[in-house]
């Protein structure tokens, strides 16, 4: 039966239902945000906000621990399209919501990857799994921001000497 609920959840969400999550006004605000951290640090931050998976990835109807396997795919999925790896200093960084499955993933280059320890990403990731239960999703989304953009600024730093262009776009994405 939960599976049955977890494919009608995926067929009725649609982009509509992430821009309820997450309205127009909050996602300038959380494009704003990221746009004034990028200019202090050589990453670069995404978000994306997917209501529901396409049809394909649900079939065959996975159980839950296949579904937190086919969510990160999902979000690795999203850091190929948006170009997130696709960075001069491999400093990019993909948080990633799925609302059908109140799921989330944080997806980061392998340059930022290396340099910060698993038990950070973890922490940061429950985090804001915790946040996004009891607070407004910007609230949420920013702290994880934030704190990308603590790591960014220590690890890739600009420099005086260096342009520092912005390599992506800075509008979360919501599918």
């Amino acid at each position: 039966m939960a599976r049955i609920g977890r494919l009608w959840r995926h067929l009725w969400w649609d982009e509509r239902a992430s821009r309820r999550w997450l309205d127009d006004a909050a996602a300038e605000r959380l494009r704003r945000r990221i746009e004034a951290s990028e200019t202090h640090h050589r990453g670069e931050i995404r978000l994306c906000v997917e209501a529901s998976l396409p049809l394909g990835w649900l079939w065959p109807p996975p159980d839950d621990e296949a579904m937190a396997a086919r969510v990160r795919e999902r979000a690795l999925a999203w850091f190929g399209r948006l170009r997130v790896w696709d960075t001069e200093d491999n400093a990019g960084v993909l948080i990633y919501v799925l609302l059908a499955e109140r799921a989330i993933e944080i997806v980061a280059d392998r340059g930022l990857a290396q340099r910060v320890p698993a038990q950070e990403w973890a922490a940061v990731l429950e985090r804001l799994r915790a946040s996004l239960r009891t607070a407004p999703p910007e609230a949420g989304l920013a702290a994880a921001v934030a704190t990308v953009d603590g790591w960014l600024r220590r690890h890739y730093p600009a420099l005086a000497d260096r342009p520092n262009p912005n390599e992506l776009p800075d509008g979360v994405v919501r599918v």
